[in-house]
């Protein structure tokens, strides 16, 4: 969700005043009656400010206060051709002068405090927010801005690590245990819609949806398969990206990542943001502040969730059983990856991983990503009907096939 520089919300408002006129306060109304006039006046009653009934703190003022100060602004600066006096490569496409270019707000999201290491504190935002920068700043809630450095990004699960100068960090933001959130559980969604101009914004909602299976891609368009999310209908708009979903007791329950603001067909769509897990986020932000990167464990397969095939097709082309609800269909192999080495061919079915069911590729990616390069997983599958167990070895992910694990 990026937000382009200069890009500004302008709300107009219309004050009515009265019309005809004016009036003054103590004002008199003259009536005639049998020709004589009898004046009425009246004394104007002042307005004023009564007490605020509502006693106490709510629970979701309670929550943004105890995290909103972890809350922050991330901007991503870019260098930007400008014209020089006499010159026209901005315009004729030559760049070769270098001394043009200026450091320019090319887009800007949000971010949370997680951490302070000594001198050192580290923010976690979305990958999108920082991609192409070349340079990053952060915005704390109270005003101050620092320049952070980039400790390590991961497209999959969009998300990159920063680090600034602990100095004047004061607030530092929890995860909660994102398995343990609950439809219907409410949830505030902290960040800088449409830039910092309105950093620190908060809206409210509810968790709608725990494990919410969405197609993501790069900032390409390239399709990188299923991510699992949590999804909400607290407003998130351009500019939360990287900002915290956090529950009634202030905890980060999720990373803000992206909305879906129409369907296929065009049609509007209000209420459907989505979030990485915490508990995702907190197992790749551990890997990036020790290694600025992430490697996974592949099988070396393309795939396509058993529910996006045919009925017809699952008995006729896959033979399956009628008991086979869910799965993954194996659509090609990579030579030498485990899938291929084990002996799986196109078609074949995935139903488990190490035992544990898993109905589409998002939950195969969850078992497989809490392994380990080099580790040993037992795969069950369909062949051609049959139910078939196999042990292979797990090799480092490809990108040589589309939709790959």
């Amino acid at each position: 969700m990026k937000l382009s520089s200069g890009t500004k919300v302008v709300v107009m408002s219309v004050v009515a005043g009265l019309i005809g006129g004016g009036a003054a306060a103590g004002g008199v109304t003259y009536f005639s009656q049998d020709n004589q006039a009898a004046e009425t006046s009246s004394k104007a009653t002042a307005v004023k400010v009564n007490d605020n009934n509502v006693k106490g703190t709510s629970s979701a003022t309670k929550a943004f206060k105890n995290v909103s100060g972890a809350v922050v602004s991330v901007i991503n600066l870019q260098k930007q051709q400008s014209l020089q006096s006499g010159t026209y490569g901005g315009i004729t496409g030559d760049s070769s002068d270098s001394d043009s270019s200026d450091l320019e707000t090319a887009s800007e999201g949000s971010g949370v405090i997680y951490k302070k290491n000594n001198s050192t504190a580290y923010i976690v935002t979305n990958n999108h927010v920082v991609s192409d920068s070349n340079a990053i700043q952060v915005l704390l809630s109270d005003g101050t801005k620092l320049t952070a450095k980039l400790v390590g990004t991961d497209e999959q699960t969009d998300l990159a690590v920063l680090k600034v100068s602990a100095n004047k960090i004061r607030e530092v933001a929890d995860f909660a245990d994102s398995s343990k959130a609950e439809a219907g559980q409410s949830v505030l969604a902290i960040g800088s819609p449409l830039g910092s101009d309105y950093a620190t914004s908060v809206t409210e909602g509810i968790v709608s949806a725990t494990k919410r299976q969405v197609d993501a891609t790069d900032e390409s368009g390239n399709s990188l398969g299923k991510a699992t999310v949590l999804q909400t209908d607290a407003a998130i708009n351009p500019g939360n990206s990287g900002g915290p979903l956090v529950n009634l007791a202030g905890q980060v329950v999720g990373i803000n990542s992206m909305k879906l603001a129409s369907s296929e067909d065009g049609t509007s769509v209000e209420g459907m943001g989505f979030a990485i897990p915490s508990n995702t986020v907190v197992s790749i932000i551990n890997e990036l502040e020790k290694n600025g990167k992430i490697e996974r464990p592949a099988l070396g397969v393309s795939m396509v969730d058993l529910s996006n095939v045919s009925t017809s097709d699952q008995s006729d082309v896959l033979h399956l059983p009628a008991s086979v609800s869910g799965g993954v269909v194996v659509v090609d192999t990579e030579r030498d990856y485990p899938a291929a080495n084990g002996g799986l061919t196109q078609y074949d079915v995935i139903t488990k991983v190490d035992g544990k069911s898993v109905d589409n590729s998002g939950e195969l990616r969850d078992v497989l990503y809490k392994h380990k390069i080099g580790d040993s997983v037992k795969l069950t599958y369909y062949h051609s009907g049959k139910e078939k167990t196999v042990t292979v070895k797990l090799n480092k992910s490809t990108s040589s096939l589309s939709n790959a694990q």
